[in-house]
């Protein structure tokens, strides 16, 4: 059972992604941050991560959105070496002018080749559920969903045109690969971008 495998270092996670996450909202939702973070935590367990992968996924925006290195040196501290390398894989880092946005998305969709399984796995999750959301939100709200972002539209779904075959060409393997591209395909094709949606048909591999 899935309570076996979490241990009381899970429990303090959890409660120190709510403190650290206190107050912060999904933007242009109002929904509490912390609902992401368990989801990401969920699909990190359902696809087969260990207990490690299930806190660096609770705390994986900690870094990028609460706090800078400061944060990461004492995830380290609190959690161990291996929960901090995967909140720094999944970490995006920072960047100023106008460009920003794109530089960081950019360079982390390039170094989705470089990065090990168990940063893989988080990150997948991530964006999977990140992709859900925007899914469900462009058929509720159309284009005003973009307004949400720091970024033209077209520069949003280019993104996730990346992720998709970043993670296509990754190390990652299983269901949660074939899910993130399904859905980006989808997201796309509701966005009016069918047309960056070709060429990703290939059978869905066993779980794992």
């Amino acid at each position: 059972m899935v309570e076996d495998r979490l241990s009381p270092r899970f429990q303090l996670a959890l409660g120190y992604a709510l403190r650290a996450h206190s107050g912060h909202t999904r933007p242009g939702t109002g929904v509490p941050y912390f609902a992401h973070l368990a989801g990401v935590m969920s699909l990190v367990l359902e696809a087969g991560g260990d207990e490690e992968q299930a806190v660096a996924a609770l705390l994986h925006d900690v870094v990028e959105d609460r706090g800078g290195p400061e944060r990461l040196e004492e995830i380290r501290e609190r959690f161990g070496e291996r929960v901090a390398r995967i909140v720094a894989g999944c970490t995006q880092g920072s960047g100023e002018g106008e460009d920003a946005w794109d530089e960081r998305r950019e360079r982390y969709v390039e170094s989705l080749p470089e990065k090990e399984e168990d940063v893989l796995l988080v990150s997948a999750a991530d964006k999977l559920h990140n992709a859900r959301a925007m899914l469900r939100d462009v058929r509720r709200v159309g284009d005003d969903l973009f307004d949400r972002f720091g970024a033209p539209k077209e520069d949003v779904l280019d993104y996730y045109r990346g992720l998709r075959d970043g993670f296509r060409a990754s190390a990652l393997e299983g269901w949660i690969v074939e899910e993130l591209a399904r859905t980006v395909d989808e997201l796309l094709e509701e966005a009016g971008s069918a047309e960056g949606a070709a060429g990703v048909s290939a059978e869905t591999p066993g779980d794992g």
